[in-house]
């Protein structure tokens, strides 16, 4: 099987069909593995958050601020237990908590406080007094909506807590915690997220970073210069700045996007991004001499479902798109071998 990175443009711009086929058939999914990334709660961390609120509330039928806030702070990871069981994102929680009581508890604090958390779940928190208030506030407003479970709302709506252990207050979460499955594991399942989402959209970067390291390490081993951007960082010249300028931003010969997604819809966005310097490289130039040469790694099923969009990604490469499975090749079949200064 040929791939477009080995012939000339012309030959791929006349065999579309059949070189798309060649890039989906080593297109691979790794989104069965997923890192765990820093402050990943294990189970058995979890349920002793669990466990500290069970006993700190009689096994749930003393929700008050008073019965959890001994175990909030004893036992920080069962804040994170409260927030589960409630469903809510830190900075929804720390929202209602403001509403409600006038006391400002500010998004960022909700955020802090998590991350926190989960950096150090058994590590009992100080009683400062900035922070002390903002928990108990959360504690309270945490109580407020425990206890009162899902007001009714319009048949065409659906309240948040209308779930099945919070829709009639403490008695749906008692009644759980009595049924065969363990609610803890229940909880630790929606803390993960529609099966482990909520995680896999934690860990999207490291997901995404793999993939730069392969690149940089092809790069290193060939002792090519390379200029590795910053998300979200702003490069003079580029309104879209790419993920590596071979040799550098002030004298860019080559650009290498590093995009993966599981997500069809996603990989379409990426793909526009691809194009995008594509434009760029041709603007204002000759036929057939781009200012710098555009090349595409990609991984994930996501790229693997659209053809058009596959074709897409060739044309405005010339052909340049590589998988993780020929990035041996990425040197010998680019213009990077013409910065190349070790042999591999």
């Amino acid at each position: 099987m040929r791939f477009p990175f080995e012939v000339a443009f012309s030959e791929v711009e006349a065999n579309l069909d059949e070189f798309v086929t060649a890039i989906f058939s080593c297109l691979a999914s790794e989104f069965l593995v997923m890192p765990k990334g820093i402050g990943f709660i294990d189970y058995p961390v979890f349920e002793k958050g669990y466990e500290a609120l069970k006993q700190a509330t009689s096994a749930f039928e003393d929700i008050s601020r008073e019965s959890i806030l001994k175990a909030a702070f004893d036992v920080p990871i069962s804040i994170i237990v409260i927030r589960t069981i409630l469903g809510f994102t830190p900075p929804e929680w720390a929202y209602l908590a403001t509403q409600r009581t006038g006391v400002r508890v500010d998004q960022g604090f909700a955020r802090a406080l998590d991350r926190k958390i989960r950096l150090a779940p058994l590590k009992p928190l100080k009683k400062g007094a900035v922070t002390g208030e903002r928990i108990k506030v959360l504690m309270e407003v945490a109580c407020q909506l425990l206890r009162d479970g899902a007001p009714a709302v319009g048949a065409d709506k659906l309240h948040r807590l209308d779930k099945a252990d919070t829709r009639s207050g403490k008695e749906s979460i008692r009644h759980l915690t009595s049924m065969g499955v363990p609610y803890s594991m229940v909880l630790y399942e929606r803390f993960l997220g529609r099966p482990f989402a909520g995680h896999r959209d934690s860990v999207s970067e490291l997901v995404g970073d793999s993939l730069e390291s392969a690149i940089e390490d092809v790069l290193s081993k060939a002792g090519i210069s390379y200029r590795k951007t910053k998300r979200a960082e702003r490069i003079p010249g580029f309104d879209q700045t790419p993920d590596f300028i071979i040799p550098n931003e002030f004298n860019p010969q080559i650009l290498i996007e590093a995009k993966i997604t599981e997500d069809d819809g996603t990989a379409r966005d990426k793909v526009t991004r691809v194009q995008h310097l594509g434009t760029l490289s041709i603007a204002g130039q000759p036929p057939n001499q781009p200012k710098y040469e555009v090349i595409a790694c990609i991984a994930g099923r996501g790229f693997g479902v659209r053809r058009e969009d596959m074709k897409k990604l060739l044309l405005a490469t010339r052909g340049k798109v590589f998988t993780s499975k020929n990035f041996d090749q990425l040197i010998e079949f680019t213009h990077l071998r013409e910065f190349q200064t070790k042999q591999v």
